[in-house]
């Protein structure tokens, strides 16, 4: 890998908040912030809210069949190769806590959900469980943090979203500067923080990928993106290190990770390749989000 890592990338795939097919329906339920939907279909197990997929797994292998995304969860192992604590904000069907107890067991991850129905649903059809070495916490990952006065994280995964009938939409209290800003004290030396942002470079969502990035850009010295080829989801990375990253650094840091852990996934390399050090262009003319810029409606909004 050459240079400063741009070039083009071509989204592939459908969306992933794709109309619902049909499939043998395992599970129906309205909690008190989502209709929760449990389907199996060609061999996949399915978890929708309020219509919107959030979970794919292969029903005979669950640690496959997952949407590419969740996979650059990952990469700040690339600053803390022994890392020892993670954070997740955002449950879900638990993908993510999957491929952390297969790949990294040794690694604490606490994960923060605000629905206590989604866990006992993660529980149930998911194979997501609770033991030593993951614990999980019912509330709002803002007020998690806030009440959070002495656990240091090696990183910090984001993908929590409210959703309803028309798609899925980033909680604006989880993507403020003044909440990076609390999430990068939580955060040892070498930390960073992973956030999911549904949307596309140019075009559909562009200004809230832009928002994103330059919001993160005034806490993080370092902000790194990755899109996934098979939905339109941009993986934004934020690492406090002050280092930028070349190939010689990179490499560097690839070389002490797989050191560290000589059982990283087969694909980390393949996904790693996807990096992207430039701002996206949206960013030039999407606002920095703050806590006291609240819009009521467009930027962080479902669109119809």
């Amino acid at each position: 890998m050459a240079g400063r890592f741009t070039g083009t990338i071509i989204l592939l795939g459908a969306l992933l908040f794709a109309p619902a097919t049909k499939g043998e329906v395992r599970y129906r339920k309205t909690s008190a912030h989502n209709q929760i939907t449990v389907e199996d279909s060609g061999g996949y197990r399915l978890l929708r809210f309020n219509g919107s997929m959030e979970t794919r797994m292969w029903i005979r292998i669950p640690i496959y069949g997952h949407f590419e995304y969740t996979e650059y969860f990952q990469m700040p192992l690339l600053w803390n190769p022994h890392a020892k604590r993670v954070l997740m904000i955002g449950l879900g069907g638990g993908s993510t806590f999957r491929a952390f107890n297969n790949y990294y067991p040794d690694i604490h991850m606490d994960t923060v959900e605000l629905d206590p129905e989604v866990a006992k649903v993660a529980k149930r059809f998911f194979h997501v469980k609770e033991t030593p070495k993951h614990k999980i916490y019912f509330g709002d990952g803002r007020n998690f943090l806030r009440l959070n006065k002495k656990q240091k994280y090696d990183a910090i995964l984001m993908d929590a979203y409210a959703s309803n009938q028309y798609g899925s939409n980033i909680p604006y209290h989880l993507a403020t500067k003044e909440f990076f800003q609390m999430a990068n004290e939580d955060l040892t030396e070498n930390g960073a923080l992973v956030y999911n942002v549904i949307g596309s470079y140019q075009g559909w969502r562009a200004d809230i990928v832009g928002s994103m990035y330059r919001t993160m850009k005034e806490v993080f010295p370092h902000v790194y993106h990755f899109p996934a080829s098979d939905s339109r989801n941009i993986v934004i990375l934020g690492v406090k290190s002050k280092q930028g990253l070349t190939s010689a650094t990179l490499k560097a840091k690839v070389d002490a990770l797989r050191l560290a852990r000589p059982k990283l996934p087969a694909n980390f390399g393949k996904r790693l390749a996807r990096i992207r050090a430039t701002a996206p262009a949206s960013a030039a003319k999407s606002p920095v989000l703050t806590d006291d810029f609240a819009p009521t409606n467009g930027l962080l909004m479902p669109r119809r």
